[in-house]
């Protein structure tokens, strides 16, 4: 199953970086190989600077070696090898009212001493967060999730959205980082699904990144913005920031297990403002999206 998902991951990421270079129509992705002294190692693209994208990356990577400490005891377990493979993405567009987005698929392997699997699960998600709200975008995004959820289980699109909506929560400012999507986690063989059904719908998940987004890009990457728009931008990105350094378990996990800061941190927006106690003008559209990140809504 590792092998089988990490070249499933490396196809999507040239599939992926080809769609948005497309999309951009000048910049195209940086590539980094890199190797982990433990085990293991990744190939880093970033694309900066371009008509569209300002900054993003669709990363890879796959490491294995023994559980670091600080993962055994989130893992409540002793001393044990491990293998975790994954993409993860995000896109930081220049324009304002191009939505930021992230996406990330992922397995995850545990040995005993003899090498035997004892515990495998997959993870994983998308998620959209605008900075100004395009109703109809919303609708898109999540109707594209439910669809390739409802070829697999139809409570799984009810369960996953609430999840993505718990979990991308800013406990620390009582607000969602965006408008949601899907989040799920633990993915383990069941009575109703065993791994190789897990690895259908997590695939089917990933297929549909660029269905989901790269419409929403097309049709807004090309309408006017002001300064103020952009300020505003930049304000947001900084709760963006904010939820990944302090809450992001994959951020976390990558911090915790040596793993490259590079890659790691690529999330990161190039340009962010913290403005002390900001606060949007009453029925602005930046007040509206303000609005509709204080409790989850159903899009479709």
């Amino acid at each position: 199953m590792k092998d089988k998902f990490y070249a499933y991951i490396q196809k999507l990421q040239d599939q992926i970086c080809a769609g948005l270079e497309t999309v951009d129509g000048a910049a195209k992705f940086r590539e980094d190989l890199w190797e982990r002294p433990e085990g293991g190692g990744g190939r880093t693209r970033v694309i900066e600077n371009g008509n569209v994208f300002e900054k993003g990356g669709v990363n890879i990577s796959g490491v294995h070696g023994k559980l670091p400490e600080a993962m055994q005891k989130m893992f409540g377990v002793a001393e044990a090898d491990f293998f975790a493979c994954g993409l993860s993405l995000v896109l930081h567009p220049k324009n304002p009212m191009v939505p930021t987005v992230h996406a990330n698929w992922r397995y995850f392997e545990m040995y005993d001493e003899n090498g035997k699997v004892i515990e495998q699960w997959f993870g994983g998600g998308q998620d959209l967060t605008p900075y100004y709200l395009f109703e109809e975008d919303a609708v898109h995004f999540h109707q594209t999730c439910k669809t390739a959820c409802d070829k697999h289980n139809p409570d799984f699109y009810s369960k996953y959205k609430n999840q993505c909506d718990t979990y991308f929560w800013n406990a620390h400012r009582n607000e969602a980082r965006g408008i949601g999507g899907l989040f799920f986690d633990y993915c383990k063989a069941n009575e109703t699904m065993d791994m190789e059904d897990w690895y259908n719908f997590v695939t089917e998940v990933g297929d549909s990144f660029l269905e989901a987004y790269v419409p929403i890009v097309e049709k807004r990457k090309n309408l006017e913005y002001t300064d103020a728009n952009r300020t505003w931008q930049e304000i947001r990105r900084g709760r963006y920031v904010e939820f990944n350094l302090v809450h992001d378990k994959g951020t976390l996990f990558g911090l915790k297990t040596n793993g490259r800061i590079e890659s790691i941190l690529m999330s990161l927006p190039p340009h962010v403002q913290w403005v002390y106690d900001h606060q949007p003008e009453e029925g602005s559209k930046e007040e509206k999206i303000i609005k509709v990140l204080q409790e989850p809504v159903d899009w479709v």
